[in-house]
């Protein structure tokens, strides 16, 4: 299973780095009702930090995305959410082959997205060292620009004076 195809089916839903049922019923080769049976099967496998449903507002960003093309895909059910731990969770209660193989992959994705996320978070964290830091020395350039600016306004403003006295 390619990973990139899996990571473009992990979606960031209340904050949180999820796959919706659908797309993995469709990894899995199987219909997104028989996952959902298998699933409410085994319901205390899957606390509200492993899966959760989806509710109106979501549905309608994953359409307003085009992740769902429309509300009348689902059939009037709410989808359900799953973390990588409730990915996890489906391989020991989806118990073939296909299953296993997928669910390797998609542990893999959620890994990849999580190095991805320390090392993004790496970079931006010394960027903004570095931006601070020669902002702090533009700021001393802008001082100096400015006084420079207002240095030569005042010497204009003293030759247009006319010079009383010597």
């Amino acid at each position: 299973m390619k990973i990139d195809v899996i990571q473009n089916k992990i979606y960031s839903i209340r904050g949180q780095k999820v796959m919706i049922d659908f797309d993995l019923a469709e990894l899995y080769e199987i219909e997104t009702r028989a996952l959902k049976q298998a699933v409410k099967r085994n319901i205390t496998r899957f606390p509200d930090d492993f899966m959760f449903q989806l509710n109106n507002e979501e549905i309608n960003n994953l359409v307003s995305q085009s992740v769902i093309p429309s509300k009348s895909k689902l059939g009037g059910a709410f989808p359900y959410a799953f973390t990588e731990q409730g990915v996890a969770m489906l391989s020991s209660i989806l118990n073939s082959e296909k299953a296993i193989l997928v669910n390797i992959s998609i542990i893999r994705a959620f890994v990849m997205i999580r190095h991805y996320a320390i090392s993004h978070k790496d970079v931006k964290e010394h960027l903004l060292k570095l931006e601070n830091k020669y902002d702090k020395q533009f700021i001393d350039v802008y001082e100096v620009l400015d006084y420079l600016l207002k240095k030569d306004e005042v010497e204009t403003i003293q030759k247009k004076r006319n010079k009383i006295g010597f």
